[in-house]
């Protein structure tokens, strides 16, 4: 016997199907309702039509369910399918209540439960096919049993297996190539694990779904990491606003990761590219976030990143490092000295890059100097030469402005050199001087009466000549001024001694520096400036 075709259904506005409404709607609770309610429908003479518009996998979805309703409830689905059929049954309430026919809802739910039997590629496959009907997916509960499956394979497997748990034996060829690219590093230099590329291929909303499932699972947050800077490099694809959306979407996901397992370098990689992106102020804010609170890990490569156009005129973006430093201390205070010795090294090596750009601001600048705590710097005399090179450079500064940088620098840290040079220096303020000298004289007098020195019997010569050179530590502050070449001279000779002393100016000698004045490598601006 032919059906009437007495029911046009029009599927999320795709398409229009003419079916038969006693069939369908002996299998479906939804259409028996909706049958029942006549003022809800349309009609013309012959037939009635329904109308749409979430159907889950619109007219692939629609095509399976009438192929089941016209069979009598009997279909050959693949594991994909059986995904899709499931969304559908519970759509259109294809359960044993609404009919005396076999149950959709029920075939796909004995279908499913072989998810940990599919192989790779099938439950690859599956998961593809839900990115039609997410909404439906997720509701339905079928995409949190496949990505449980995903991430419990990738556990189970590790980062070197190749071998996916519960694949099926036809699916050796997929295993196979699994073997040849279970540890291969990409032109991005990222070290891939045999799962990247598949993952790769999904959208973003898919994305975050899996990654949130493998964090729940305790999927090893450094694989994790390390997958969601391959998808940005290699995956991520499509418009600007696409582009943005994966971005800001692997910022999240990284932000809810352990930071020892995020790459600083791939940070500062998302960072450079987020400018043109876009991005949200509060991704951003999250991204600058974990850059911070890592930032002992960084380069001075990375820390050169040029100032945005049309904000300021200087070359780089020195408001940036400053948050990555308050970031910084916010998350580790002064606990961790060893970070806090290593960043003191680093903004060190930033300020002499820095101090020549002649667009720098004298409050940025001193900014630089003071965020860190004093005990971050075992020694100030590379913030004495980045000041000298900035005054050098910034010569129209005010005594006041002059003032409030070089207070930074902490003269009980600084070489016996350094000291002597800035209190000859005259682009430094004469008041800063005198305190370069006044704590001169103070390590002096220290050392002086912390030396058990004694010469040997047989060196009347050298005992007079040391003793001749006892300073007298109670010289006004006035004079010591006038008397500084030979305060100098007076200094060598100590240290001359008390190389024979390693035990007491052991330290001493081991901060030595060459004259500031001397011969010194240039930062980068510089260098880019001489021909």
């Amino acid at each position: 016997m032919v059906a009437i075709c007495d029911l046009e259904v029009d599927v999320n506005g795709e398409e229009a199907f003419l079916v038969s409404k006693g069939i369908l709607s002996s299998f479906s609770g939804r259409l028996r309702k909706l049958f029942s309610k006549p003022s809800s429908l349309s009609s013309t003479a012959e037939t009635l039509k329904v109308v749409f518009h979430d159907f889950p996998g619109s007219v692939r979805g629609f095509e399976l369910m009438a192929r089941f309703c016209y069979n009598n409830g009997r279909i050959q689905i693949t594991p994909s399918d059986a995904c899709l059929l499931h969304c559908v049954a519970d759509y259109m309430e294809m359960t044993e209540d609404a009919s005396p026919f076999p149950s959709l809802i029920k075939l796909t739910e004995v279908y499913l439960l072989g998810i940990p039997c599919w192989s790779w590629s099938e439950i690859m496959s599956a998961l593809r096919r839900c990115q039609d009907f997410l909404p439906s997916a997720i509701s339905s509960g079928i995409l949190d049993r496949i990505v449980d499956s995903i991430a419990g394979r990738i556990t189970t497997a590790g980062v070197g297996d190749a071998t996916p748990s519960g694949s099926s034996p036809e699916s050796s060829a997929f295993r196979f190539s699994c073997d040849t690219r279970s540890s291969i590093s990409t032109r991005s230099g990222i070290h891939r694990a045999w799962w990247f590329d598949d993952l790769a291929l999904l959208n973003t909303d898919m994305i975050q779904q899996v990654i949130a499932s493998m964090v729940l699972q305790k999927v090893d947050n450094g694989m994790i990491s390390r997958f969601l800077f391959y998808y940005l490099k290699c995956g991520a694809h499509g418009s600007p606003s696409e582009k943005r959306k994966a971005t800001e979407t692997a910022i999240d996901l990284l932000h809810s990761l352990d930071r020892s397992c995020v790459s600083c370098k791939g940070l500062f990689n998302i960072l450079r590219v987020a400018s043109s992106l876009r991005l949200s102020k509060s991704c951003h804010g999250r991204l600058e976030n974990m850059i911070g609170s890592q930032i002992d890990q960084a380069t001075l490569d990375s820390l050169l990143i040029p100032a945005p156009i049309g904000i300021g005129s200087s070359l780089y973006d020195v408001s940036l490092v400053l948050r990555f430093l308050k970031s910084f201390l916010a998350s580790v205070g002064e606990a961790s000295m060893p970070r806090m010795n290593r960043v003191g090294c680093l903004i060190d090596s930033y300020l002499a890059e820095v101090a020549p750009d002649p667009s720098l601001e004298p409050s940025k600048f001193a900014a630089l100097i003071t965020i860190l705590p004093d005990a971050a710097r075992d020694s100030h005399d590379a913030i004495y030469r980045a000041v000298d090179l900035y005054l050098e450079v910034h010569g129209e500064l005010s005594e006041e402005e002059r003032m409030k940088i070089c207070c930074a620098i902490n003269h009980d840290k600084l070489s016996s050199e350094s000291c002597m040079h800035l209190a000859g220096n005259p682009k430094f303020p004469s008041r800063t001087a005198v305190k370069a000298l006044i704590s001169q004289q103070s390590k002096l007098k220290s050392l002086l009466q912390n030396t058990d020195y004694a010469p040997p019997k047989d060196s009347k010569h050298k005992k007079n000549r040391f003793d001749n050179n006892k300073l007298d530590c109670s010289m006004d502050t006035e004079k010591l001024s006038t008397q500084l070449h030979e305060m100098q001279w007076r200094v060598t000779e100590l240290e001359k001694i008390c190389k024979k002393m390693q035990t007491q100016m052991g330290e001493v000698m081991k901060n030595t520096i060459s004259n500031p004045s001397g011969s010194r490598s240039l930062p980068m601006l510089c260098s880019r400036l001489i021909p």
